[in-house]
């Protein structure tokens, strides 16, 4: 392909290559042209055009001709266009030619193509010929096949685009040949057409004024038989006109009699459409006779589309003026009759209304505009609402078309406020509009859609405004209490209840339990009284079931206290034996049964909403209840209701359907061994009702059936066409013909877990659907008898039918064995033997060549289901030899399809194909196949089928990949644009080829290249392709290069495709450009945004759009804001989100700036934002004058505008994530000094820099009317305060950068509306921050904190409370925490202030003040502290009572703790573990400020008692704790919290608690009586040295082991003082004249030495030394690789590790005085301390300085006393052997200058450790051993100290005369050993050396 890349073709490469290689060459040769046709081209401009149209005749692929289209059009841009008059004329002369064979088709087609080119690129240059070359199109199109009327209609397009004004003589002309073509019979011809007329409509003024009415027709006519991509262009056309006839681009001169276009006008074109469609008179009156509708829906869908485009054309501005006219208009078309004369139009209708309602408000409107919005649907409701009065006189007619404006009108109002959530709550709130008094006033309305609709509207409103949940529940409640005699009032409030209970599910602060009390009794009131009054029995068991099944949604907490009264209530709804069954029969009448069945059809539909949402429930007893019900009741009424229907007649036939219907639903959730026994009766059963199919298919395979079943943005309509299609063919598929779904077809599915309003198929649609499921749960258990008889029962039912019916019932019945296999895979049972096997074989392999595509996919994936369930390789085998046999013999296209796809599916759940003849065979079949051009649908279904085989292939097909890249890529440049089916399997293929290639594709061999360059051409050749779906797939496929071989893929021109396409208007699209550009920018986010600023430069003014204005003004980071705002499609807002997460990763510490810019115009671009009121100022006015720049400011000017609050919220989030991201990098981004300074030498940014605009934005989140606005704004409130709070001012020295925004922090703290739980939190915040420097100040914000004290102490009175239970806790909680913080932080102070040379006592001295602010703090917090220390050890004890484990769940208390109720455990338990630290901690600092002293602390104002102890406080007379009793509970629950925290393995995010636990641990240990405990308390001591030694182990954070330290010392220091008052107790007892006698205390006086395990000391020296040896290697052995550790090189410290080995070395130095005198001559540990002190002294000379002065003495001391008491054993002389090394070792690490002096100390010890003559004779073993080691280190040491040493002996002669004995008797003992006879071995060598070597 390198020789294809140049000016000029190489004709000679090319001519040397095969015919498809040769199409390839040319197609990238064209690529390449493209690319350089910017540059001067004159001089080979004749050779170039010769070349050209060479290719022009030589029959090029759709694609190449697009390519050489455009390529010929830039040549004689770029270059000389006098010759292009030419080539015009040539391309008419291959037009008109009269050849008409197929070869010459290409050609012609080819020449179209670059005529339109040539038009759209040259314009006006080629004025001249256009007439002509009009007229030649326009006659060509009378004798075109399809391809060439298509190629035609977007010639003259792009003719019309290149000429504009300039062709408006052939406008009129152009005109009627598009008509003709607009109802062509192919769809693809239809949408060139539209295109055209929408190119048309620019200049032809008369297409959207005179003829636009006639134009409407067309297009009505056009929607009749359309697919979805000629909707879409339809109506974008129709919109277009539509909008221009009503405000016109252009100036239209005036004529006689006519006058402007009105709104109402426009609408009642667009309604004749909708009301009429696009038939005729005579049409439209055979439909109306024959009782069917005369508008198909794909008519009304489409005009549904168009009134959409036509809107949005208009804009969001027109829309908010001409509102309240559009929904007038629209309620007419719902409400009339021609729209509703039958259910499912009804139905069809109200989706149509209500998509264009959400479709233009959801999206064009801001939030101003849209409360505007709700409001003129709420008086429009409260028009209609007097229709449903009962007293007023309304005839039939005008409720029925009430009931269908005010369902459209409630589902949109409910969208409205839900999608407005908080934002809409002063609307909720004005009593001037009333607008839940309008709501709930509906709930009376006769019809019970418009009820349902009522109640979900108010779901919306829960849903949005949590806190209206509880309110309306008491509202509904109270009124249903007071209407129970009015059936409609039952039927709307029970309703409404139900579904504000499914609310709950959506609100995570929920309901509280009280309000489920109240809605079991009302349910059990309605049950009770049905049969008092029979007119409304029906009402009140239908409202009594509903509210019973939707309180099972609040979960089994709640639950579980009112399952005794349900399973009397279900006992009573069910006949309790055979006798009660015959009665029913004898007395039953019509209204009797009716109700029965609708009380057992609650009952049951309660039973199902007990399985799905309280599983922890259904206990075996519980199970064992029901089971009589199922098993027994329930048969009994099911197996008669064929009878009771013929007895009854129709009126009970929907109650009985619905009976069944729940049945079913019961019996598939239930585990089959529960109805045993039964299981062939309810197959029987559920037989008789399979006639739907659910979703059985493949997911892949469902890309099969076309862009109709794929994700689009009309979705919620195109199921309309979908299901009318499937009814016209007699198959009642995904519902049938019913239009779609509506709450009144089940209205027990309005307290569903959803968004969306439910929409449940009609009761015979969800019964068949229910009787699949249940077939297939059943099934798998039946005997293999009754399996095989039930098979060929079906297979005899489907051959003895024929034609539509037996499609249908053959669909139904391989639905339900397909289900079957599924369970059957799933739970690992075998379907039996080949009596099943075949039967079941026979019914697949028939619906695998029905002539449904559908029925064929699904049938491909039961013999997928079937080979895994038999798991028999000759079975499989022997399947896929006949789907070979029957491809090689048939030739009609539905057999090959469908066996192509087995091929691919046998494999699917067996591990992918490991067979390579398999393989080989398989692939060439499917070759064949896709190359099958008489058969376009067989060449997708092969296309799709190979696509699946490379993916199950695996490695294996890498054998196959360079034929099968060869293959897609002819295919590509071969297949017509007309067969998008075609192209987008081939998409999907070669997808799956990249995929499959994989990390190869990064090669450079030969073949790598190749394969890699056929897959860049097809992605460009489908990039070309006008389907959205294969442009998707082109972009997938790119996105996979790229992540295989990301050096290969362009940027450069990837990038600008995908901003293109950014704002296309297929969902699918946008998708895959998303997803895309997500993973682009993990790695290249920079060059992705260079890229997409590039290509907006470079785009025509005339392609412009908003997206690109925006992407111009503030990137592709802007344009991704603006679409995140506008999408609600999940997935693709998750993936924006992410995109812009990953941009702002790479990007935003670079571009700091214009991050923080964009996220403050994301925050402004509200309509409610524009401009900010100033900031009042309490009491000191205009102090602050940095924070006007926060007042009165307009924020209109941004590129955004009225972004919603969603899209703001994760502004903020970006905001939050940009201060997190600087924290780790540059430490200027938090020093402003450093940051100003480092800004003046580089162009830099930083954080701190722009941090007044945080604080702007942050004010601005935590004012605004939403709620989750405002808690985004305090989470970055609290972020800025602690990474900012210790940020210095510059300019002012002793102040921080925080104080001149004192103003606009506080001022969101002391607002109304803040939250409790964050506000509090960013209060303590705030004030632990130390930046309030006014005690004024400093108490606005204090009494934030007192209020809300109050207020959580108050909080279990309230009656009326609008959360749960767990929401108090979680309040009190917070409120607690946030106090400790404060507390500690105060308390923290002043101890600083009071320590001398404090850092704070200091600046305080130098400004001669006293801190007011931080001295009043403390003062603040004690006046609510007796009231604190209570609430604290409650919150405590709760903490330490939850923390049990799971066996220990009896000791809870029943009634709950003190801040949580018993039902509320398990959601109590995460506030308790985030605030339990921080409440240890303060608890211990007011413990340790009272002494442990009780005091009268006064009443705490607590709502309940603090626990049910109280902690000891308890007034009762005979529970009554003395103090010491009191502290000792204290003291154990403070310890036992922490321990049992410690003890237990966290992660290392929990550094905060751990931290906390230590200074908790340290105050107590400060105070006097906790320490006496401690160190009386020996276990408990060891106990917590053993914990600390874990937690030093674990984590290597320096703070915490520091901490670790000071809690040994303190414990250390605890056992000193226990030590010591017992030898002061004993001393006292004995008398002063005996203190000789007193005896020892300390460890080792009872065991003679230390216990490992039970020793305090032991303990402390095995922490001590781990801590030394992490910092000092060389203390190891092992660790410094010497036996002495002397060979180890010296690690450096830092000052912490320096204060870390101090402090253990302090702790070491004490641990001999807890000691008795037998513990201290523990020679291990004499042991341990000398080799410490030999390694320390030998450190560097910084470290080992400050222990050398310490430790010197007391060493020299210790080797004084050892002459007195000399080693009696071998650890004895150890000890001293190493004391004597280690005063070496301090000798030696002494200054020159000093050694000498040490060296006079050293050998006056050596000296004294030798023994006379006489005593060395009968000393022992180990003295005489030290004895000899002392005169060698005599020996050694004095000549290497010559001078000191014979100073030393002059000065003491007795050391002198003791030395030469010692020296003598040592020569002695050598020349008596040197005389001893040698003594001559007489053994024999141990090696024999071997003189033989034969």
């Amino acid at each position: 392909m390198e020789q294809a890349h140049s000016l000029l073709l190489n004709e000679e490469a090319c001519s040397q290559l095969r015919e498809h290689q040769r199409a390839e060459f040319v197609f990238e040769w064209l690529r390449f042209l493209k690319k350089l046709l910017p540059a001067d081209v004159k001089k080979n401009q004749k050779r170039l055009v010769e070349q050209l149209t060479t290719v022009l005749t030589g029959s090029p692929g759709p694609p190449t001709r697009l390519l050489l289209a455009q390529c010929l059009a830039l040549v004689y841009r770029v270059g000389d266009s006098l010759t292009s008059s030419l080539t015009v004329d040539r391309c008419n002369d291959i037009i008109r030619s009269k050849d008409d064979s197929p070869s010459f088709l290409p050609t012609r087609l080819a020449a179209v193509a670059c005529l339109g080119v040539l038009y759209e690129q040259l314009g006006r240059l080629l004025i001249n010929s256009f007439k002509e070359s009009v007229a030649n199109l326009l006659k060509a199109t009378k004798s075109a096949e399809s391809q060439g009327r298509c190629e035609i209609m977007l010639c003259i397009e792009k003719i019309l685009k290149g000429l504009g004004v300039s062709a408006m003589s052939c406008h009129r002309d152009i005109y009627k040949a598009a008509r003709t073509c607009l109802t062509d019979r192919s769809m693809a011809v239809r949408c060139a057409a539209a295109k055209c007329l929408l190119e048309l409509q620019r200049e032809a003024v008369f297409l959207w004024s005179t003829e636009l009415e006639n134009v409407a027709t067309l297009c009505f006519r056009a929607f009749e038989g359309s697919n979805y991509d000629v909707r879409v262009g339809i109506s974008k056309l129709l919109g277009t006109l539509l909008a221009s006839a009503l405000e016109p681009r252009q100036a239209i001169a005036p004529r006689p009699g006519s006058k402007r276009n009105s709104l109402k006008e426009v609408m009642e074109l667009l309604s004749s459409g909708f009301l009429r469609g696009g038939a005729g008179f005579l049409r439209a009156s055979g439909d109306m006779l024959k009782g069917i509708s005369s508008v198909s829906r794909d008519v009304r869908v489409g005009i549904t589309q168009t009134c959409v485009v036509f809107v949005s054309i208009l804009g969001g501005a027109w829309l908010e003026t001409h509102f309240s006219c559009l929904l007038s208009l629209l309620m007419e078309w719902v409400s009339h009759a021609r729209a509703t004369q039958y259910p499912a139009d009804a139905v069809s209708c109200h989706c149509c209304a209500s998509f264009i309602l959400r479709a233009t408000l959801g999206t064009l409107l801001g939030e101003k505009a849209q409360i505007a919005a709700a409001k003129e649907i709420c008086q429009l409701i409260s028009k209609q609402k007097r229709v449903g009065n009962m007293e007023a006189r309304v005839r039939p007619a005008d409720v029925a078309a009430s009931q269908h404006v005010l369902v459209c009108a409630l589902l949109e109002l409910g969208s409205l406020l839900q999608d407005l959530s908080s934002t809409a709550a002063p609307l909720l709130l004005d009593t001037s509009i009333g607008m839940l008094d309008t709501v709930i006033s509906v709930l009376l309305h006769p019809s019970a859609s418009a009820r349902l609709a009522a109640a979900w509207c108010l779901r919306c409103v829960a849903v949005g405004n949590p806190a209206q949940v509880a309110v309306l529940l008491d509202r509904c409640a109270e009124r249903l209490n007071a209407l129970k005699s009015c059936p409609e009032a039952v039927a709307g409030y029970s309703a409404a209840i139900a579904a504000l209970l499914g609310a709950v599910q959506l609100c995570p602060l929920g309901i509280s339990h009280s309000k489920g009390k109240v809605v079991m009794t009302l349910a059990e009131d309605l049950l009770r009284s049905a049969a008092q009054n029979s007119r409304i029995s029906v009402q009140r068991t239908q409202g009594g079931w509903l509210l019973l099944s939707a309180l099972f949604t609040l979960g089994p907490t709640v639950m579980e206290h009112h399952l005794p009264r349900l399973l009397l209530l279900w006992k009573c709804a069910f006949p309790l034996s055979v006798k009660d069954v015959e009665n029913e029969l004898r007395r039953g009448d019509s209204f009797t049964w009716q109700v029965t069945l609708e009380g057992r059809a609650g009952a049951l539909c309660a039973m199902k909403s007990l399985v799905v949402h309280c599983k922890d429930l259904l206990t075996d007893d519980v199970i064992s209840r029901l089971q009589i019900f199922i098993t027994f009741c329930c048969p009994s009424t099911l197996f008669r209701l064929p009878s009771i229907i013929k007895s009854y007649g129709n009126q009970i036939k929907n109650a009985a359907t619905v009976f069944r219907l729940r049945v079913y639903e019961i019996l598939t959730m239930l585990e089959p061994k529960t109805y045993e026994g039964k299981q062939l009766d309810w197959t029987r059963s559920s037989c008789a009702e399979l006639n739907l199919l659910p979703s059985l298919c493949y997911s892949q395979d469902l890309a099969l059936l076309g862009p109709g079943l794929q994700d689009v943005d009309q979705h919620y309509i195109e199921e309309q066409v979908r299901s009318q299609s499937n009814h016209q063919g007699n198959s009642r598929l995904h519902g049938g013909g019913s239009g779609g779904g509506t709450l009144e077809y089940d209205p027990f599915t309005i307290f569903e877990k959803a968004q969306e309003v439910p929409t449940p198929l009609p009761p015979a649609s969800a019964l068949t659907a229910a009787a699949v499921q249940l077939f297939g749960v059943i099934f798998p258990h039946l005997g293999i008898q009754q399996k095989a008889q039930i098979l060929e029962q079906f297979c005899e039912f489907v051959r003895q039918l024929k034609g539509a019916r037996q499609q249908t019932v053959q669909i139904h019945v391989a639905a339900a064995f397909c289900c079957t296999l599924k369970c059957l895979a799933s739970s690992r049972r075998e379907l039996g033997s080949e009596e099943v096997q075949i039967p079941a074989l026979s019914l697949l392999l028939g619906a695998l060549e029905g002539s449904n595509p559908l029925l064929r996919c699904m049938a491909a994936e039961g013999l997928a289901r079937l080979v895994q369930v038999l798991n028999d390789p000759n079975f499989t085998v022997s399947i896929t030899l006949m789907s070979f046999d029957k491809l090689k013999t048939a030739r009609d296209a539905i057999t090959r399809t469908g066996h192509a796809l087995a091929l691919s599916a046998v494999y699917r759940y067996l591990s992918g194909i490991s067979s390579p003849q398999y393989l080989s065979a398989c692939v060439g079949v499917l070759f064949t196949l896709s190359q099958d051009s008489t058969s376009h649908e067989v060449q997708m279904w092969a296309l799709h089928a190979l696509s699946m085989v490379v993916d199950l292939a695996g490695p294996l097909y890498h054998s196959h990949l360079e034929a099968s890249f060869t293959l897609v890529l002819r295919l590509l440049l071969s297949t017509p644009h007309t067969h998008v089916e075609v192209q987008q399997s081939l998409g999907r293929c070669l997808n799956a080829l990249i995929t499959s290639m994989g990390p190869d594709l990064q090669g450079e061999g030969a073949g790598v290249c190749a394969v890699r360059t056929s897959c860049l051409v097809g992605c460009a050749v489908m990039q070309d392709i006008q389907d959205c779906l294969v442009q998707a797939q082109a972009i997938s496929c790119l996105q996979q290069l790229h992540m295989f071989a990301p050096r290969f893929v362009n940027l450069a021109s990837l990038v600008p495709s995908l901003c293109i396409n950014l704002c296309s208007s297929y969902l699918s699209l946008r998708r895959a450009v998303v997803a895309c550009l997500r993973q682009l920018a993990q790695r290249e986010a920079v060059e992705v945004s260079e890229h997409a600023v590039a290509l907006v430069k470079e785009l025509p003014c005339r392609d412009n759009t908003q997206l690109d204005v925006t992407i111009k003004e503030v990137g592709l980071e802007g344009a991704l804001f603006s679409l995140l705002d506008r999408e609600s499609d999940p997935r693709l807002c998750r993936d924006i989100q992410e995109t812009l997460v990953h941009m702002m990763s790479l990007a935003a510490e670079s571009s700091l700036a214009h991050w923080l810019k964009l996220c403050k115009d994301v925050l402004s671009a509200s309509a409610d934002t524009t401009h900010l009121t100033s900031v009042k100022q309490e009491e000191d006015g205009d102090r602050y004058d940095d924070s006007s720049a926060f007042h009165a400011k307009s924020e209109s000017s941004g590129p955004f505008n009225n972004l919603r609050w969603s899209t703001r919220v994760f502004s903020m989030e970006c905001v939050c994530r940009i201060i997190a991201q600087c924290e780790n990098r540059d430490l200027a981004h938090f020093n402003m000094a450093l940051a100003q300074e480092q800004r003046l030498h580089e162009s830099a940014d930083y954080v701190v820099l722009h941090l007044a605009d945080l604080i702007r934005m942050a004010f601005m989140a935590a004012t605004d009317h939403s709620d989750q606005l405002r808690l985004a704004g305090l989470q970055t409130l609290l972020v800025i305060i602690r990474k900012f709070s210790n940020v210095p001012e510059p300019e002012f020295p002793g102040h921080v950068i925080l104080e001149q925004y004192q103003a606009n922090v506080t001022a969101p703290l002391v607002s109304r509306d803040m939250n409790l739980c964050f506000g509090v939190q960013v209060c303590s915040a705030w004030i632990a921050s130390g930046v309030i420097s006014d005690l004024r100040d400093l108490r606005r914000v204090h009494q934030l904190l007192a209020s809300s004290l109050a207020k959580v102490q108050v909080g279990r009175d309230v009656t009326s409370q609008l959360y749960n239970e767990s929401t108090f806790t979680m309040e009190t909680l917070a409120v607690l925490k946030a106090w400790a913080e404060v507390y500690i932080t105060a308390v923290q102070g002043s101890r600083q202030r009071e320590s001398p040379g404090s850092h704070l006592q200091q600046q305080s001295d130098e400004a001669g003040t006293a801190d007011p602010a931080g001295a009043g703090l403390l003062k603040l917090v004690q006046t609510d502290l007796a009231t604190l220390s209570r609430l604290w050890l409650a919150a405590l004890q709760d903490h330490a009572l939850l923390t049990l484990p799971s066996q220990y769940s009896s000791q809870l208390p029943s009634t709950g703790g003190s801040f949580y109720t018993a039902e509320m455990v398990e959601q109590a338990r995460p506030h308790y573990y985030s605030a339990w630290a921080t409440i240890l901690h303060a608890t211990a600092l007011w413990l340790n400020s009272t002494g442990f002293i009780m005091v009268d602390e006064g009443p705490a104002n607590l709502s309940r008692p603090v626990t049910p102890t109280s902690m000891g406080q308890s007034t009762s007379l005979s529970s009554v704790k003395s103090p010491e009793d009191v502290n000792t509970d204290r003291l154990h629950l403070i310890l036992g919290i922490s321990v049992e925290f410690l003890c237990s393995p966290h992660s290392g995010d929990q550094m905060e608690n751990i931290s906390s636990c230590l200074q908790a641990l340290q105050a107590l240990l400060e105070v006097p009586w906790p320490r006496s405990k401690v160190g009386n308390d020996q276990a408990l001591s060891v106990e917590l040295l053993s914990v600390l030694h874990r937690l030093i182990v674990t984590r290597e954070s320096p703070s915490i082991q520091l901490a670790v330290l000071e809690l040994v010392r303190q414990i250390v220091c605890a056992a000193q003082e226990h030590v010591n008052e017992k030898r002061h107790s004993a001393e006292v007892d004995d008398g002063a004249a005996e203190k000789e006698t007193v005896p020892e205390f300390g460890e080792g006086r009872d065991t003679g030495g230390l216990v490992p395990g039970k020793s305090l000391v032991f303990g402390a020296l095995e922490l001590c030394l781990c801590t030394l040896v992490r910092k000092l290697p060389q203390l190891s052995p092992k660790l410094a690789g010497s036996p002495t550790g002397r060979g180890g090189q010296t690690c450096f410290l830092s000052n912490t590790d320096c204060r870390l080995v101090t402090s253990a070395l302090a702790i070491l130095s004490e641990l001999p005085s807890i000691c008795s005198p037998e513990g201290k001559r523990s020679r291990e540990l004499l042991i341990l301390l000398y080799y410490l002190l030999v390694s320390l002294f030998q450190g560097p000379a910084l470290v080992a300085r400050p222990f050398i002065l310490a430790l010197g003495g007391r060493l020299v001391s210790q080797l004084e006393e050892v002459e007195k008491s000399r080693p009696q054993g071998p650890a004895e002389l150890q000890a001293v052997q190493d004391a004597i090394r280690a005063l070496e070792a301090l000798v030696f690490a002494a200054d020159e200058t000093h050694r000498p002096q040490l060296v006079a100390v050293l050998l006056p010890i050596l000296i004294s450790l030798l023994l006379d003559e006489n005593a060395l004779a009968s000393a022992p073993a180990a003295s005489r051993s030290l004895h000899e080691s002392a005169l060698r280190d005599l020996m050694r040491i004095g000549p290497q100290h010559s001078a000191v040493f014979k100073a030393l002996m002059a000065s003491a002669p007795h050391m002198k005369a003791r030395l030469e004995a010692a020296v003598k008797g040592n020569q002695e003992s050598v020349n008596t050993k040197a005389q001893a006879p040698r003594v001559i071995s007489k053994n024999t060598p141990s090696i024999q050396l071997k003189i033989n070597f034969l």
